[in-house]
């Protein structure tokens, strides 16, 4: 059966189990008591409290599903039956081309140089009619047109990519993340003149994507210290690129007739429902819960995705070893992209191994109480990846097994 997620408003999703450990946790152990690990599981509750919470953040604006923070087509599907989303920013191009087959407005996030899918996009018409290219140089331009050139293929509908990264007047230097080469109103007006002369494409979209908002934590670090300084930078950061990113959208609009401008992501949700110069949000990492997002002051996602490992072998009294468990995020190397371990409460893992490929030792009080073929429940830290780990979700309502949603592993996509 499918998920649904629109029957849900707050008084629905009040009673959060996931507060109380105890009950949540066990809660899903007994529900998929009998199915072998590594088992991802999707618990509908904390799903649709995410769903509804992004959309209250978003304050009336709507929100595009990223899908590389899902990978579940299912999930995004059932998204977007619901109010408050609408279409998809996709992460590569082949993955853009199968979504379309079912979904109607497909953005994809990054430039591509897949010749091949261009050349698939560049002779189907439904799908070039669907799916928008993001663009950020003349470079993209000609890449396009020597995969297949103008007269021989339908408009192609882009999207300009603006950076909003911040260049901090003290010694933080750069902060965000290295993107688009255009920052200013004048670069991206320049840029829109180029590809509104040029045959063969049409401008239809803008994309400024704040990371260092977006994907940075703020709530309070042991000494206080760095959670300060990094609030100080967001504040200043928002000022800085609310007034820019309005300019240089403004600026645009004088060449082309924009159909969005998209910005933002989970972390940044409020500050960029208040930018005017914003039409719709993108969010995806946030439907999940990745434990990442425990790391901010804002807002509290639901741990709506998780997963359980089964220990394996007792290598002394007082530690348990679970088979697998090295699903490490993507980023900067660091503890906060190992997965959490979640249940039993009081688990650590052991510094000189960590997560590893095969096997992840773990301490802490409750090990000593772990037995051969019992299960620890554990978090991905970013929320799209786990699903490259499995095949499906198990799908978890009112503790019990409701349904089970393939992966895109599990469809047999592997997009990036």
């Amino acid at each position: 059966m499918a998920i649904t997620l629109s029957s849900v408003g707050p008084a629905a999703v009040a009673p959060a189990p996931w507060l109380d450990p105890s009950r949540f946790w066990v809660g899903l152990e007994a529900a998929t008591a009998g199915l072998e690990s590594p088992l991802a599981v999707l618990e509908l509750g904390a799903l649709r409290f995410n769903r509804h919470d992004l959309v209250r953040r978003a304050a009336g604006k709507p929100i595009r599903v990223a899908s590389k923070s899902i990978r579940v087509r299912g999930i995004t599907e059932a998204l977007l039956e619901t109010d408050g989303y609408a279409g998809v920013l996709a992460f590569t191009l082949p993955e853009a081309l199968w979504l379309a087959e079912t979904v109607d407005d497909v953005v994809v996030g990054y430039p591509t140089a897949d010749a091949d899918a261009i050349r698939r996009l560049a002779e189907d018409p439904l799908a070039a009619a669907r799916v928008t290219l993001m663009v950020d140089s003349v470079e993209h331009l000609d890449f396009i047109d020597a995969c297949v050139s103008p007269n021989q293929r339908e408009s192609l509908r882009l999207c300009l990519e603006l950076d909003v990264s911040w260049r901090s007047p003290v010694p933080l230097g750069h902060v965000g993340v290295w993107r688009s080469p255009i920052r200013t109103a004048e670069e991206a007006a320049a840029f829109a003149r180029v590809v509104e002369a040029r045959a063969g494409f049409t401008l239809v979209g803008m994309m400024a994507y704040e990371a260092q908002i977006a994907g940075l934590g703020d709530r309070n670090d042991p000494s206080g210290s760095w959670s300060l300084t990094k609030r100080w930078m967001k504040r200043r950061s928002i000022a800085e690129l609310t007034e820019r990113r309005a300019a240089a959208v403004a600026a645009v609009r004088r060449v082309a007739e924009l159909e969005f401008v998209n910005g933002g992501g989970t972390g940044s949700v409020e500050s960029t429902a208040q930018d005017e110069s914003v039409t719709e949000i993108a969010a995806g990492s946030g439907v999940l819960g990745g434990h990442l997002f425990d790391n901010y002051r804002s807002f509290h996602p639901a741990p709506a995705a998780s997963f359980a490992l089964s220990v394996v072998r007792k290598p002394a009294p007082s530690m348990a070893v679970i088979l697998g468990g090295g699903w490490v995020a993507s980023g900067p190397p660091g503890e906060d992209r190992m997965p959490r371990l979640e249940w039993p409460t009081g688990l650590h893992l052991v510094p000189r191994e960590m997560a590893g490929e095969v096997q992840t030792p773990i301490r802490g009080e409750a090990a000593s109480n772990l037995g051969t073929g019992d299960r620890v429940w554990l978090r991905h830290s970013k929320s799209g990846e786990l699903s490259e780990r499995v095949n499906e979700f198990v799908v978890v309502d009112n503790d019990r097994v409701v349904d089970r949603l393939p992966t895109y592993r599990g469809e047999g996509k592997a997009f990036l």
